[in-house]
């Protein structure tokens, strides 16, 4: 079994920044990628937010390109998500996701809200 501890997220204005953070520990088998998604009103599935493999190859949702920055320690068990420029249509529940040996294990989920 994998635990993911997330940290971050919380309440900002728009064009503000904010950082996020999830570790994996536990039964790591082998690791392949861990990133962020989002729970989307009225849609069964969450969305990629930005997902980093073990060999550094990071993925984003076109509406984040250029304004978030996925990245990972060099153990490869820490990722940080960050996040600027914020917009409101950014507020969200995000869940950090790991893949680890064909399985996935999530967080729990951490609220970002951006307002004015």
């Amino acid at each position: 079994q994998v635990q993911v501890e997330e940290s971050g997220g919380g309440s900002v204005q728009p064009g503000g920044s904010l950082r996020l953070s999830c570790t994996a520990s536990g039964n790591i088998v082998q690791l392949y990628s861990m990133g962020w998604y989002r729970q989307v009103p009225g849609k069964l599935n969450r969305e990629l937010v930005a997902a980093i493999t073990t060999d550094g190859i990071a993925n984003y949702a076109d509406s984040v390109k250029g304004r978030f920055t996925i990245y990972k320690d060099n153990a490869g068990t820490t990722v940080t998500l960050q996040m600027n420029n914020l917009k409101p249509e950014d507020t969200a529940v995000l869940y950090c996701k790991v893949r680890d040996f064909g399985y996935e294990y999530w967080g729990q989920g951490t609220q970002v809200t951006v307002s004015s």
